[in-house]
């Protein structure tokens, strides 16, 4: 449960006071020499600030002269205005999500709001199908013995390694593999809550909370959420204490659509929170490893002590979509989302498990990481700023910690689902921002991604979305 590194709360430091003006756009930063002596540091440790802050997109660095503010940097942060016109109900929130989902899976569509990329050009594919065929010989009882939760023990210590790196000290015995980390969501939600309860979640929200809220008969009610800070604690402790939460659902560290990271402050005053009012705390971070700084940030896990917090993630944002590998740390409800589990799907294919937990032995999963963190780290650049150069005068948009999801907010006369209409019937995806919000907020704003590979024909359709919201400024 180490304490943020020393750099990265400067870097923090050096992102806010670009985002609020303070330093502007073609403003030199101090030099090394005279950034030691403001922070009292040492020279490494303001270069690997300014270099965190150089890939990210913060500042550029000119030879012979230092580094320099750079102007898409400053492209303002949302407002977060709820903007909720013409409340739509949940049955229509349902019908727009739908519609989204199947435009999403039509051919020959450019989408941007994918969560994570298509093809084999972003993962280990071709290491992955050698330990498949391989295991397949030497052991062809992995594809033919029927599994059994928790999942492959061999996996469950993997994992178990890693989150070491989160802060987290897990044994093997305390993880649950599941169907990508939406069942373990599922799970965790049926294990502590019952039709009519009440969760709180960020707002806005991973849309696919919506529909499982509805099916399991839960309420949401939204927090507001800061878009580099993530969920507000303080309005969170007032529910708490006023005893109106049965649960809580976040995604602290790479949040989506936000891409907001908790600073470790407010994690550990979440966990204290938590194990306080003894309200289970569902940590959600399928992100997490995307974070763009040299380290994961601690989970809130990582400050649990009575184990209230269960901490959910998978392998389907980093490492193989289609495996559909999850896992969950159920802290104090194992047995109960064992059973659910059981009864839900009983396991997970024995012969994909062993298949990653191979993998992740083998060391290359860090490098992999590393290569797709630069490669989103660049993307998001550009992507801001096109954003900042193309769209409407008054657009804004988050800055994200990690990842490759940004979240825009046009100018209030925006209708998102009226140019998510529009963009689709030019064969261009994106997803509105009402859907983020139980209660349709957010219909000015909407998520765009960079996962893609910059190429002439997704430049072309952000280029041709920007138009369309100048279009729908133009004629509100």
């Amino acid at each position: 449960m180490a304490q943020e590194p020393i750099y990265q709360q400067l870097v923090n430091e050096w992102i806010e006071l670009i985002q609020k003006g303070v330093v502007r756009p073609g403003e030199k930063l101090p030099s090394v020499r005279k950034a030691c002596d403001m922070h009292k540091v040492s020279p490494s440790t303001i270069l690997a600030a300014y270099r965190a802050l150089e890939d990210r997109g913060f500042i550029e660095a000119r030879p012979q002269s230092g580094f320099y503010v750079k102007a898409a940097a400053t492209l303002p942060l949302p407002r977060m205005r709820k903007q909720s016109i013409g409340q739509p109900s949940g049955e229509a929130l349902l019908d727009h999500l739908e519609a989204v989902l199947a435009a999403q899976a039509q051919e020959g569509y450019i989408d941007l709001s994918l969560a994570s990329p298509r093809g084999s050009d972003f993962y280990p594919t071709t290491r992955l199908k050698h330990i498949l065929n391989r295991l397949t010989r030497a052991q062809p009882e992995l594809a033919t013995d029927y599994p059994f939760p928790p999942g492959s023990a061999r996996l469950r210590r993997q994992i178990a390694q890693r989150v070491v790196g989160w802060g987290v000290v897990l044994a093997p015995e305390d993880l649950l593999i599941t169907n990508g980390c939406t069942e373990a969501l599922q799970l965790a939600l049926r294990a502590v809550c019952k039709p009519g309860d009440t969760v709180a979640v960020e707002s806005p929200t991973y849309f696919a909370l919506i529909p499982l809220f509805r099916s399991l008969g839960l309420t949401a009610i939204e927090i507001p959420t800061h878009p580099n800070d993530g969920m507000s604690v303080d309005a969170l402790e007032v529910l708490l204490a006023e005893k109106r939460l049965n649960a809580i659902l976040v995604q602290p560290t790479v949040s989506n659509p936000l891409g907001s990271s908790m600073p470790l402050a407010a994690k550990k005053r979440l966990a204290e929170l938590v194990n306080h009012y003894q309200v289970p705390l569902i940590e959600d971070t399928p992100h997490a490893e995307l974070y763009y700084g040299a380290i994961t940030p601690d989970a809130v896990k990582a400050y649990d002590q009575d184990g209230w917090v269960i901490l959910c993630s998978s392998f389907s944002k980093a490492l193989a979509p289609g495996f559909r590998i999850g896992w969950m740390a159920p802290g104090r409800f194992l047995r109960d989302t064992t059973r659910l589990k059981f009864a839900s799907s009983i396991a997970q294919p024995r012969l994909l498990e062993e298949t990653l937990a191979e993998y992740l032995e083998s060391g290359g999963f860090d490098h992999h990481l590393r290569l797709l963190r630069r490669h989103f780290m660049a993307q998001m650049e550009r992507l801001r700023g096109f954003v900042a150069e193309r769209f409407p005068a008054g657009t804004r948009a988050s800055s994200p910690s990690g990842g490759c999801l940004l979240w825009v907010e046009l100018p209030p006369q925006v209708d998102t689902l009226a140019l998510f209409r529009a963009a689709l019937a030019e064969r261009i995806t994106v997803v509105p921002g009402l859907l983020y919000s139980p209660r349709g907020r957010y219909r000015n704003c909407l998520r765009l991604s960079c996962c893609y590979p910059w190429s002439d024909a997704y430049e072309r359709a952000l280029g041709r979305v920007a138009e369309l919201a100048a279009e729908l400024c133009g004629a509100n």
